[in-house]
């Protein structure tokens, strides 16, 4: 199968996963929308300033975590420095890294398998989570570029055998030092290395690609370990601030908050979770490649199934701490070291069913279930490939008289691979046409507008810009406006030349994530304790006002924005 208009097949998925991600990206950027973005990007300026200190908190407190991650802030620093602070260059390197691991699986097998490599750019590239954390600063997407790397650096180093080992363990030992230093999950993957060596060293083969990863990996972790030393006074001192917070955090957890439901936890909650968030087609392509061993023996299939099963493992059973029992978070962006290995395995499954067509009755009755289960929008992906599996158990056959009937056809692949793009793309698709939930653009508009100096004075803002209102000043204070929260208006006192704005977010007051736990009060509680208000200015959902402070006095109690349960 390895032709040309096969290898064409790879590069349009890599082109349209692409093309699409960056689409998605734009048509769907909420701007500074969740904690994690906001402290990543302090620390991005401060670096970018020169103002980032590497020091424990000198009161022994609970610290950050996130700032023990560079490779996450380092590189948006570098791009604040080069085109300033703003919601772009903010997400940029997340953006960069998600189209980084489809240009490694085109690169891995984009002409030796590319149906492989154009099934796994599908699978991965058009995944709804994988899209969704482009536009947002969180490290899961970026550890999942280093993941990748990794990996097809484990496998090209063991299979280029000693010509270049030594070349590829050091290079394997340097992506993974910068996996660790992005974020700690990439332990997730130590099981597997651990047994591939036992397994190399079993077969005394790959010495020199192990001692270079080996020499490469204990200097880069020494010199680590020593730069806490030196500016903490304790080498471990990363591993100690995860227990710390793991100890801060345990009331929530499985163990002690919720240990009644630990048994479903450790079994169906996990699948469930899989099927729920549209991975249930990967996981059973997937299995088809495992299945399909014996017909079709492939190194490269079994190194993909080995990492996936073996990262599945540690997924479903593991543990976020070393002294307590608190399994990991069954949350869609925890699952970014799996996905990789996963969808690889899940290409190979596809190559194999585009040979043979074996299956294809199976596979749709199994999605079909999958679809049931999940009960959700999630069910359409389901669906699709079901109607399109039952479609090819009728009438696909090595005697059909059409080649897109016919396994081992450029159109049978061209068909099967179109039909994981148009159902796995849905949901992605369906978000980009969705409207803002945040207004962040609109009311940057107006900050940037008329909340700048010369103008000095009040802005009172609701319980969430409150306290990351400096990221629309490259997180400065702005001097001469100060922030404060709605129900802060009866302890403000302005003094003469001072001015007082409302800043309304109609988008914030309504967004189902923060009303849950931070806004209690709806547009009208607001605009009700603020009647001598003029309008300024109108963006979207967000509006602007001038605020007659005399009139202040006749308003109603700021206590009733506290009312709203």
């Amino acid at each position: 199968m390895n032709t040309r208009s096969f290898v064409r097949l790879a590069f349009l998925a890599l082109l349209f996963v692409g093309l699409f991600t960056v689409a998605y990206f734009f048509l769907t950027h909420e701007g500074l929308y969740a904690l994690d973005d906001y402290y990543y990007s302090r620390y991005a300026q401060q670096v970018a300033t020169g103002t980032f200190r590497l020091a424990p908190d000198p009161q022994g407190l609970l610290v950050d975590p996130l700032r023990e991650r560079p490779l996450i802030f380092g590189p948006v620093a570098l791009l604040y420095k080069a085109f300033g602070v703003n919601s772009i260059t903010t997400t940029l390197w997340p953006l960069l890294a998600t189209l980084g691991c489809a240009i490694v699986l085109w690169l891995l097998y984009g002409k030796r398998e590319p149906v492989v490599a154009a099934g796994a750019i599908l699978l991965l590239g058009l995944h709804y989570f994988t899209l969704n954390l482009t536009n947002y600063l969180y490290p899961d997407n970026i550890l999942m570029f280093w993941c990748i790397y990794c990996a097809a650096s484990l496998l090209i180093g063991r299979r280029d055998g000693q010509l270049a080992g030594g070349l590829w363990g050091a290079f394997f030992a340097l992506l993974n030092f910068a996996a660790l230093l992005s974020k700690e999950t990439i332990i997730y993957y130590l099981p597997f290395y651990i047994g591939v060596l036992l397994l190399d060293g079993w077969r005394r083969r790959n010495r020199r690609f192990w001692l270079a990863a080996f020499g490469v990996g204990t200097v880069l972790l020494l010199g680590y370990l020593a730069l806490y030393q030196v500016y903490t006074d304790d080498a471990l001192y990363r591993i100690h601030l995860i227990e710390r917070t793991n100890e801060f955090l345990k009331e929530g957890n499985y163990i002690m908050g919720k240990r009644g439901a630990l048994f479903y936890r450790l079994t169906m909650a996990p699948l469930d979770f899989f099927i729920g968030t549209g991975l249930g087609g990967v996981i059973l392509f997937a299995l088809l490649a495992l299945l399909n061993q014996r017909r079709w023996p492939d190194s490269d299939a079994k190194f993909w199934l080995a990492l996936a099963g073996s990262t599945l493992v540690f997924y479903w059973f593991g543990s976020t701490s070393l002294t307590q029992y608190n399994p990991i978070t069954l949350l869609p962006r925890m699952t970014t070291p799996l996905l990789p290995p996963l969808c690889v395995a899940a290409g190979f499954g596809l190559r194999d069913f585009s040979r043979s067509g074996r299956g294809a009755g199976w596979l749709a009755l199994a999605l079909l279930a999958c679809a049931g289960w999940a009960r959700s929008s999630v069910s359409l992906i389901y669906g699709g490939l079901s109607l399109y599996f039952g479609l090819m158990a009728i009438l696909a056959g090595p005697s059909a008289r059409a080649s897109w009937q016919r396994p081992g056809t450029y159109a049978f692949a061209a068909l099967l691979l179109l039909a994981v793009a148009g159902t796995t793309a849905v949901r992605p698709a369906y978000f980009m046409t969705k409207p803002s939930v945040s207004s962040h653009f609109e009311q940057n508009q107006l900050i940037d507008g008329y909340l700048q100096p010369p103008a000095r004075g009040v802005v009172f803002v609701d319980d969430y810009l409150v306290s990351n209102y400096d990221y629309y000043y490259d997180h400065k204070k702005p001097p001469g406006i100060y922030f404060r929260r709605y129900a802060a208006r009866d302890s403000v006192r302005l003094e003469p030349g001072q001015q007082a704005w409302l800043l309304l977010n109609r988008s914030t007051l309504t967004n189902d994530e923060l009303t849950r736990k931070l806004i209690r009060y709806s547009e009208t509680d607001v605009l009700a304790c603020y009647p001598g208000r003029q309008l300024v200015a109108e963006v979207g959902k967000v509006s602007l006002y001038k605020l007659d402070w005399g009139r202040m006095a006749t308003a109603l109690p700021v206590t009733t924005l506290r009312r709203k349960k």
